[in-house]
């Protein structure tokens, strides 16, 4: 979740109702007790880069995997997923490079850059619309394993297409819709979920997205795969009950790529609740309390781990999806990968 700041994150978490001049003071002030040399917001900025240049390379790299092992049509949603990763990664990049040349932002041109590469409309976008993603593929998942009867009914590959559009719409929309209405240039810096109507407003705002994209994906999350795991072990009770059927037959070969795509998605559920609960969290009480103090090198761990998320996400396909981790392999110069990519239609 991105959280209220200015371009340069020297102190501004402190979320203003408040006139463009005031904010100026208002964000090096309350909100964030400074525990670090100045050169911290420097370090921060260049750490943040980072996170995006390997995000995007990485992220490439699987969708590079995925065409090439054809899994990009089977895997539709895994596919849209990465891209969403790849240009909220790559816009992240973008933005902090901007940042760290200390562009100065002036008249109509500025304003637009602050909406779009300076603050956070570009990268917050398809940030949000990865979540949606997400969410849809654990829908998928858990209708294609618990309700396959009627998944191969109904669920049409137009409809996961469209999933897939309404979550870049989606995402961009509400991006857009919240930057243009808290975003402005103050002395030539991009300010972006600073500038609430009113504290009723924000308060509302922050419980909103709270409950939307954090609480409701979280829910998502363990009761899809919750019943999942409960169908797969009753499954797995039920053959076990009827005798070992042989383990090369292409029915087994077809169940141990739902599994190992299953377990693929767990983590990476895992992963987005590990690195981006302490910011959802922070940012809840943020917008309900606005007497929050947070110190300086807390504030900014926060963010990185916030934001690794994107960077290591791939790293789990590379390493568990194994239609990508034989595509990456065979990239490896000194190692051939002799076997042959999975001819197996998965559902």
């Amino acid at each position: 979740m991105r959280i209220g700041q200015d371009s340069t994150f020297e102190g501004a978490t402190q979320l203003s109702t408040t006139d463009p001049i005031e904010i100026v003071q208002q964000t090096t002030g309350s909100s964030m007790t400074s525990s670090s040399s100045p050169d911290v917001g420097f370090y921060f900025q260049s750490a943040i880069l980072v996170i995006g240049v390997v995000g995007t390379t990485v992220n490439a790299l699987v969708l590079y995997a995925l065409v090439v092992s054809r899994h990009h049509k089977k895997h539709v949603l895994i596919f849209n997923q990465n891209l969403l990763d790849l240009v909220s990664c790559l816009f992240l990049g973008v933005k902090y490079l901007i940042r760290l040349g200390n562009v100065y932002l002036n008249g109509t041109l500025g304003y637009w850059l602050c909406l779009t590469l300076v603050g956070e409309g570009c990268s917050w976008g398809p940030f949000v619309g990865s979540l949606i993603n997400l969410a849809a593929i654990s829908v998928e998942r858990y209708l294609k394993v618990v309700h396959w009867a009627w998944a191969k009914k109904h669920l049409h590959s137009w409809l996961i297409y469209s999933t897939a559009v309404f979550a870049w719409i989606s995402g961009v929309a509400i991006a857009a819709g919240v930057t243009i209405h808290t975003a402005a240039v103050v002395n030539g810096v991009c300010y972006t979920l600073i500038f609430f109507k009113s504290k009723a407003a924000q308060m509302a705002y922050g419980i909103w997205y709270f409950m939307s994209f954090y609480v409701a994906v979280l829910w998502i999350f363990i009761f899809c795969y919750g019943r999942i795991l409960m169908a797969v072990r009753r499954q797995a009770k039920v053959m076990a009950a009827h005798g070992a059927a042989v383990s090369n037959t292409p029915q087994n070969q077809s169940n141990k790529i739902k599994t190992n795509l299953i377990k693929t998605m767990i983590l990476v559920c895992v992963l987005f609740v590990i690195t981006w609960t302490p910011a959802n969290v922070y940012a809840l009480l943020l917008n309900i309390n606005f007497k929050l103090t947070l110190r300086e090198n807390g504030y900014y761990s926060i963010i990185v781990v916030g934001y690794l998320y994107s960077s290591i996400n791939p790293f789990i396909y590379a390493t568990k999806f194994d239609p990508v981790k034989r595509v990456l392999l065979g990239l490896i110069p000194c190692k051939k990968n002799t076997q042959p990519f999975e001819s197996i239609e998965m559902t």
